[in-house]
């Protein structure tokens, strides 16, 4: 028997075409190790050796800005300390990172939660005193798929909530199918002016305004998974926002990467076939336009490009 064809695109197609905005890219939430090792995984062949030659090789001419770096792993995972000491310096950004601003947050993913005790919190409280660590998590309540029990997932979401409240570190939350006790939990542990990122929103528009309405300094997380027809209830929290508000759109754009590529950037790759086997930061201003559009006449892509970056810098200091 012959062997089977690959069905996975070219590589060359990682390199994007013109995007809908050149306005700076802030990706809030991306899992870079992940990403390289799956790209590792489904491009055997590709010439990218290292974390740092995938970031100047993807990234070229993309203005991206900064990402906020997302460990969310029990065990801890060392690989974070390598990745942070390297992007120490301004000197070593320009090397390493082709001048992209490399920041993290770190925690235990409620999948994980079974695995929490206290040599993880003693990894995590370590991590929380480097220079570029802006934020706890993402940490927070998954009942869709419930890899951790519900009540181990709830005990171990308060005990992060305190020590990050305490630091007075950002929260990046996990929250899927969980809006009561996610809601509930914050509202109890949470000081009310507390910066919080709800990462990659998909749960009910109601539940959104619910934590909008509490937390002023509360943002929602926006991925492609907005741009999937199997989810419209992202889609009704920005058009929600865009008739309410006045101001800016309380949203930051990020990619969770290496999930979840914008389904519109397929219109831009012309002659693809199959679906690529992995998201990257670069993306992000296809998200946007998508937001754009969702949210009416009156806004760009550029527009919710500028609105999420200034976002970004009050959420996290980036």
């Amino acid at each position: 028997m012959g062997k089977k064809k690959s069905s996975t695109p070219s590589e060359s197609f990682l390199l994007l075409p013109t995007p809908p905005s050149t306005s700076p890219i802030v990706d809030t939430h991306t899992h870079l190790a992940s990403t390289f090792e799956m790209y590792r995984t489904r491009y055997k062949e590709g010439g990218i050796k290292d974390v740092h030659e995938f970031v100047k090789h993807m990234y070229v001419g993309r203005n991206v800005e900064a990402i906020v770096d997302v460990w969310c792993e029990a065990p801890v995972r060392p690989l974070w300390k390598t990745f942070a000491d390297s992007a120490l310096t301004k000197e070593d950004r320009e090397k390493l990172w082709n001048g992209m601003d490399y920041w993290f947050v770190i925690g235990v993913h409620p999948h994980e939660a079974k695995l929490y005790n206290d040599d993880v919190e003693k990894d995590l409280l370590e991590a929380m005193n480097h220079p570029r660590c802006v934020g706890w998590g993402e940490m927070g309540l998954d009942y869709h798929y419930d890899n951790s029990p519900r009540g181990v997932q709830q005990e171990v979401f308060i005990r992060q909530l305190r020590h990050a409240v305490c630091l007075g570190k950002p929260l990046t939350i996990h929250t899927r199918e969980a809006d009561a006790d996610t809601e509930r939990i914050l509202k109890a542990e949470v000081p009310v002016d507390h910066r919080i990122h709800i990462h990659c929103f998909t749960d009910s528009p109601e539940f959104a305004q619910r934590l909008l309405d509490h937390f002023p300094n509360l943002y929602i997380g926006i991925t492609g998974v907005i741009t999937y027809s199997t989810n419209t209830d992202t889609s009704t929290v920005i058009q929600n926002m865009a008739v309410q508000s006045q101001g800016p759109l309380r949203i930051v754009l990020e990619t969770d990467a290496p999930y979840m590529v914008p389904a519109n950037l397929y219109d831009s790759l012309e002659g693809i076939k199959g679906k690529l086997p992995l998201c990257h930061t670069a993306m992000v201003p296809w998200t946007a336009e998508f937001v754009a559009r969702v949210a009416g006449e009156a806004w760009t892509a550029e527009k919710v490009m500028r609105e999420a970056r200034e976002n970004a810098r009050l959420l996290y200091g980036v």
